[in-house]
């Protein structure tokens, strides 16, 4: 359970670093401004500048997807992983219980037979 919990941990910690990617992403496209005038170079070079810069976006759209889903997996994961320990535990205590049922069953038939012992001592 506690492997499962460090795996959800780690799974939301990636979560935020791909939404900080991403708002990182969508900041730096804004910053890029298109050239008003000047040489036709320039002007490719910027409209270069803005596709990577949407790749990088969809990039990190999709490690945003990405990481979703491994936080519902690990979410699962740990419910599972509870859900066993609780039958666990209760398996464990219906044991307990059985165990202390043996043990008061034998209590009282010892005690029965002190008791019988000690009748028939008194008879005599």
């Amino acid at each position: 359970m506690q492997s499962s919990e460090r795996f959800l941990q780690r799974a939301n910690n990636n979560l935020n670093s791909a939404i900080s990617a991403l708002e990182l992403s969508y900041n730096s496209l804004k910053d890029l401004g298109s050239p008003q005038k000047g040489a036709m170079r320039e002007m490719l070079a910027t409209r270069a500048l803005l596709d990577s810069q949407r790749e990088i976006i969809n990039h990190n759209k999709e490690w945003i997807a990405f990481a979703k889903n491994q936080v519902t997996q690990a979410k699962e994961q740990l419910k599972i992983d509870m859900i066993e320990y609780e039958k666990f535990k209760y398996l464990e205590l219906q044991e307990i219980k059985a165990e202390l049922k043996k043990m008061n069953a034998k209590e009282a038939k010892d005690l029965d037979e002190i008791a019988l012992m000690t009748y028939i001592g008194k008879a005599r």
